[in-house]
């Protein structure tokens, strides 16, 4: 298997990077296991930034010095921001309006230069609008590099050290819940366990409001994970089912799992929390794996406070089961739902 080797010639910023635990995670009736990647510094994403930089870099791709320009909903920001210190790269991030106010300061302290998109794209919402961004400034900095975290298949390498760790972490897994957005982080660590979990089952998550399960596209709360686009990291032949999470349900998990443990995170380690926990409960016996890809600070003010989800009509009664879809595109996810039939709309469509 390979490993991301080059944390350890290049900074020593980089070697901060990883080396999270594995813990159990109690639930009313067992247990799941959960990689809790908030123990890491730039959390689960600065893997992804890692492999990315140093690929294009050792590729001749990223020259010395050069700017680096990516679209970022927060958390891969993060990452990008302590790799390019690193090495030595100035940051430019295209982010939106409704990055929340206490990510724009810590960027600001990071001295990160930031974009901010005002209005999202009719049809592609935030993302198809930061990606138009990108082209601009990419068109007006010449010399600027550009990683396309969304079809840029160092993304996916960069997740084969968390496998590692986990199989020096851990028992064999029967099940992974894993959830996807720009896929990287699904593709990478799916395929690294299955060489040495062959029967290991694959519950993707995703967000109601996602095109990327064949669900149509339409404005959500919940960030990092979901996309209005189809991302050509996500390996679709990988899933065995996918599960479409809500914010309120989303919102009930990341307070719940705080409260049980102290052990919190944003809409991705709730969604994750929430699917685990389904699982775990209903294959009793199952040995249960997912990943928690940061922690609960820059959600104080947005999924830990009372005020802003009332105001946004997140504190209702969340499912406590998901709808059963006997096809992805058979009928509109208006909450947590889930699916066994997985496949790529995009080739779908083409057969169609």
């Amino acid at each position: 298997m390979r490993t991301v080797e080059p944390h350890g010639g290049r900074s020593g910023l980089l070697r901060l990077i990883g080396g999270t635990p594995v813990t159990s995670i109690p639930t009313e009736s067992g247990n799941y296991w959960a990689k809790i990647e908030a123990a890491g510094v730039g959390g689960m994403k600065a893997r992804a930034a890692a492999s990315m930089l140093l690929a294009a870099a050792d590729r001749g791709e990223l020259k010395p010095g050069a700017p680096i320009i990516e679209s970022t909903s927060g958390t891969l920001g993060v990452g990008l921001a302590l790799v390019g210190r690193a090495l030595g790269h100035p940051v430019t991030l295209v982010v939106d309006a409704e990055l929340e106010s206490d990510m724009r300061t810590l960027f600001g302290v990071y001295g990160v230069a930031l974009a901010v998109v005002e209005h999202p794209h009719p049809e592609g919402g935030w993302q198809r609008a930061r990606l138009d961004r990108i082209a601009a400034l990419l068109t007006s900095t010449p010399g600027a590099y550009w990683p396309d975290q969304y079809n840029n298949p160092d993304n996916a390498l960069g997740y084969l050290d968390m496998a590692r760790e986990i199989l020096d972490q851990a028992e064999p897994m029967d099940v992974l819940v894993v959830t996807v957005g720009s896929g990287g982080h699904s593709a990478g660590l799916t395929r690294a366990l299955r060489r040495y979990w062959p029967n290991l089952r694959v519950v993707g998550v995703d967000a109601v409001g996602s095109r990327i399960f064949g669900q149509p596209a339409r404005s959500r709360v919940m960030r990092g994970l979901g996309s209005s686009m189809l991302p050509r990291n996500v390996a679709y032949a990988d899933f065995d089912e996918v599960h479409w999470v809500g914010p309120v349900e989303s919102v009930a998990a990341c307070r719940e799992l705080a409260a049980r443990t102290c052990l919190g995170g944003g809409w991705s380690t709730g969604a994750a929390a929430l699917v685990a926990d389904w699982v775990a409960r209903r294959e009793a016996g199952s040995r249960v794996l997912t990943v928690f890809p940061d922690g609960p600070h820059r959600y104080l003010h947005t999924i830990y406070d009372d005020g802003w989800c009332s105001e946004r009509g997140l504190l209702g009664a969340p499912r406590t089961e998901p709808v059963e879809f006997g096809d992805p595109d058979e009928s509109e996810a208006r909450g947590w739902a889930r699916c066994r039939v997985v496949r790529d709309p995009a080739t779908a469509r083409v057969r169609a």
